[in-house]
């Protein structure tokens, strides 16, 4: 995976457990965090997708944990698109020490939802490209 953007963050004492390594659940909400930074890096903050009606809800996610995570250790997470279809699109999380070590990777799917929430919708244009650009520069 060749990363679209890097999001930094240090594991902190709320997110680790008794055992003193990061809680599982919370790969997921420093995964979210690189997301927002990603499309926001992309011209698409959620905030403004959100206030414009436009959402992008996550219906799928999964994580493999390689090596513990650490109170104070220093995370670098790599984020790059990895699939863009008509209605959804994957992202995917390569979360790495500052010695480039891996230590988790995670994969999450959006899709985008028409205006009646009835169900899945095409994704607006304008945000495909960003996201094609993204996944495959050739292919634009």
């Amino acid at each position: 995976m060749t990363p679209d953007a890097t999001y930094a963050f240090r594991v902190r004492l709320h997110d680790i457990d008794a055992a003193g390594v990061m809680f599982f659940g919370h790969l997921f909400r420093h995964a979210h965090d690189a997301y927002e930074s990603f499309m926001a890096g992309l011209g698409w903050p959620l905030a403004d997708l959100i206030r414009t009606g436009v959402r992008l809800p996550l219906v799928h996610a999964e994580a493999d944990y390689r090596q513990p995570l650490c109170l104070g250790e220093e995370i670098q997470v790599e984020v790059a698109c990895e699939d863009v279809g008509r209605s959804a699109f994957t992202i995917g999380y390569r979360f790495c020490d500052v010695q480039g070590g891996l230590r988790a990777t995670a994969r999450t799917v959006h899709v985008h939802l028409g205006p009646d929430s009835v169900g899945k919708a095409p994704l607006p244009e304008a945000i495909r490209s960003a996201l094609i650009l993204k996944h495959d520069p050739r292919s634009v």
